[in-house]
């Protein structure tokens, strides 16, 4: 297969119009919060100042109550808030302890109580988790879940199997990264997004092993959001899940961790009921890393970053059929014997022509030799033949049958490294601007079963992989007036995943044992791949042209 480019180029642009009825668009990785302030009768108080301060990085926003008594921050990063709320006749009342989760309009009823406004009354009670703000079934995982939920590998994107509605894909080729199926959607149809921008793998089988591009250290997220179904139309990708995730920011404080992780044979024992005792088969994974925020310039501009690098080694075992001794000398009496074979009947093998009648091979010799002979005069072993024959490895297991007769155990490697980068600017009051980059490289190799020429391996699992992905997105939120905001955004996403098998750069080989006819070009060497009845097929799964793919899409919305 030859490299194949799938551009996506979308252009949509929405206008969030804060009308006096306060109608808003959702924020695809930010968030709302607002509420009614009241007096202790429950007769709304307009006109009230109303000043929200993020705990975390210290930016202040104000507005006012409208004749309804309601206010209106939007859009706001998620984290930790308070609101503090004052007018005349009435005291100052602080609400503390309030969290902003992904996607979330959060509503904070704040009661004033009659009295002097240089009295301050201190709410600590966290404002009521009921979502009584939109219709969508989701779930959000904070912090607590995602250090909290034991990861083999540490794929934040398993956690998303517990939401509801989401069950272990089938048949999909991204089981193995965290793929799954939501309310009986094939796992394709689901919508993975990273700080509001798209991150999809949007190309034909997944050759990265996932339907999504970058995958940051679970340490490095704030939090994701699961939604299974009744999601807000912006989330039109497909008729799955939204996986919604945001990283980490940077803080007033500086916060940082490093971490390793380690599997190896070494820490194996057997299974309960095995009495074999036979080798565990090796397997060794380090992963390892650090993540590092804090300001650059306190309550104005913060950096969040982190590294990890995961590297794997272990034994791959299989078990394939090869030609016995005297199948490679012409001799196929063996496969007369069903003892051999496994077969319900003698396997017999004819001579035919396109003038004659098939001629029954008299015990199945194909040629005259020291062990056999031939009643077919003229019949010849090809060259090409030969040779292939003669690069099979010989056999060693299941005795002397001529099936499952040989086992291999090769080795395989898969190594990765990845990092985020985020930029947060407070430029004012009324402005503000982010921006973060990903990055992921994975590199593996799965040894040729067959040996380095024969190849014979399988699709995906031969020779070298690439993985290499990028996503990158800038936000900037500008308030007009309390009733009209507009974020800008753009996000850049690139994928581009391929095989090459071991001989790719071997370009005469295929010629020199007798394939003609294979085009000449860069990475286009070895064999193609060949099947053959009665024994495992021998060549490379890939082509011999080198398997491509890549991918990117960019998005700009306001």
């Amino acid at each position: 297969m030859k490299s194949k480019v799938k551009i996506s180029l979308g252009l949509i642009w929405l206008w969030a119009l804060l009308a006096p009825g306060h109608l808003l668009f959702g924020q695809a990785d930010q968030g709302t919060i607002t509420g009614v302030v009241q007096d202790p009768s429950g007769a709304v108080i307009s006109n009230a100042n109303v000043t929200l301060t993020n705990v975390d990085v210290g930016q202040v926003l104000k507005t006012q109550t409208d004749n309804g008594g309601v206010y209106v921050f939007p859009p706001v990063r998620i984290g930790s808030y308070k609101i503090s709320v004052s007018a005349p006749g009435f005291q100052t009342t602080t609400q503390t302890n309030v969290h902003l989760s992904i996607q979330q309009r959060l509503n904070v009823v704040v009661t004033l109580k009659p009295g002097a406004a240089t009295e301050t009354v201190t709410v600590t009670t966290e404002a009521p988790l009921m979502q009584t703000q939109e219709s969508s079934v989701g779930q959000t995982m904070g912090t607590h879940e995602i250090d909290s939920v034991p990861l083999n590998g540490r794929n934040w994107v398993f956690i998303a199997q517990l939401a509801a509605g989401a069950d272990p894909p089938e048949g999909s080729r991204g089981a193995g990264k965290g793929d799954f199926n939501a309310n009986g959607q094939r796992a394709e149809e689901n919508n993975f997004i990273l700080d509001g921008v798209d991150n999809n793998a949007n190309v034909v089988d997944f050759y990265n092993g996932a339907s999504f591009v970058a995958q940051p250290p679970p340490d490095a997220l704030a939090e994701f959001k699961v939604q299974t179904s009744d999601y807000s139309a912006e989330f039109g990708h497909a008729a799955g899940a939204v996986v919604n995730a945001s990283l980490k920011s940077g803080t007033n404080e500086l916060h940082g961790a490093a971490w390793e992780y380690v599997r190896n044979t070494a820490f194996d024992t057997y299974q309960w009921n095995d009495n074999t005792h036979l080798p565990v088969p090796a397997y060794h994974e380090n992963q390892f890393g650090a993540m590092l925020g804090g300001p650059v310039k306190k309550n104005k501009v913060f950096l969040f970053a982190d590294a990890q690098a995961n590297r794997i080694a272990f034994h791959e075992t299989g078990v394939y059929t090869v030609p016995s001794a005297l199948e490679r000398q012409g001799d196929f009496s063996e496969l007369l014997n069903t003892g051999l074979t496994g077969a319900s009947a003698p396997i017999q093998l004819y001579h035919q022509t396109s003038t004659a009648a098939p001629q029954a091979f008299a015990n199945n010799c194909l040629v005259t030799g020291s062990t056999c002979s031939s009643n077919v005069s003229g019949v010849t072993l090809n060259a090409t033949a030969q040779k292939m024959l003669g690069l099979y490895p010989t056999a060693n297991t299941n005795g002397t049958k001529l099936y499952n007769n040989y086992t291999a155990t090769r080795p395989v490697t898969d190594n990765t490294f990845q990092w985020d980068a985020r930029a947060d600017w407070n430029i004012s009051d009324r402005d503000t601007a982010y921006s973060r980059y990903s990055y992921w490289n994975e590199v593996g190799y799965n040894a040729p079963p067959l040996g380095n020429i024969l190849d014979g391996g399988g699709f995906g699992d031969d020779g070298k992989q690439k993985d290499y992905g990028a996503n990158y997105m800038f936000s900037e939120s500008h308030v007009f007036t309390q009733t009209l905001t507009n974020e800008a955004r753009f996000g850049f996403n690139y994928l581009h995943t391929g095989f090459q098998h071991p001989n790719a750069a071997n370009l005469n080989f295929a010629a020199s044992v007798g394939f003609g006819g294979i085009p000449q070009a860069p990475l286009n060497g070895g064999l193609p791949a060949v099947g053959v009845s009665g024994i495992s097929g021998f060549g490379s799964p890939h082509g011999p042209q080198p398997t491509s793919m890549r991918m990117s899409t960019r998005s700009w919305t306001t």
